[in-house]
């Protein structure tokens, strides 16, 4: 993902989900240690996932695909290149949290191997849960 790209959707990023601001993924972009991808379809942006690393830990900051596109496995298809880069960059094990009612996504997560480690209480705006999910990376 590069600035252009976040212009590009930075006026529609509710029709991804409703979560970060424009300036946040700008602070991500300007980071060395963070990756994102985008997942594009003709001109349109569909979908987008980046990833933190710190040593040989990575963190899956987040996967969106546009609210339109979805149950086309487009989700699925960032994953696996975002666990690609963790790969590509020697990490050991990749985290994440999800929402507990995000059914779509656990199952996403558990199809792809990650596990449960436990939950974060009131991770999501002060009042829902999430679970905390872990990868270990194959050698």
């Amino acid at each position: 993902m590069t600035l252009d790209d976040l212009n590009k959707i930075s006026n529609n990023l509710e029709i991804f989900d409703d979560f970060w601001t424009v300036g946040i993924f700008k602070d991500e972009l300007s980071n060395p240690n963070c990756h994102y991808i985008v997942a594009i379809q003709g001109e349109d942006i569909i979908g987008f996932g980046g990833i933190s690393v710190v040593l040989d830990e990575a963190n899956i900051n987040n996967i969106a695909v546009r609210v339109d596109k979805r149950n086309n496995r487009i989700g699925s298809k960032i994953l696996q290149n975002l666990i690609d880069i963790c790969k590509s960059l020697n990490c050991s094990f990749v985290t994440l949290e999800v929402n507990v009612k995000n059914f779509p996504a656990i199952k996403l997560y558990k199809n792809f191997g990650f596990k449960n480690l436990g939950i974060r209480k009131n991770y999501y705006k002060g009042y829902t849960d999430a679970y905390i999910m872990k990868l270990v990376i194959e050698k």
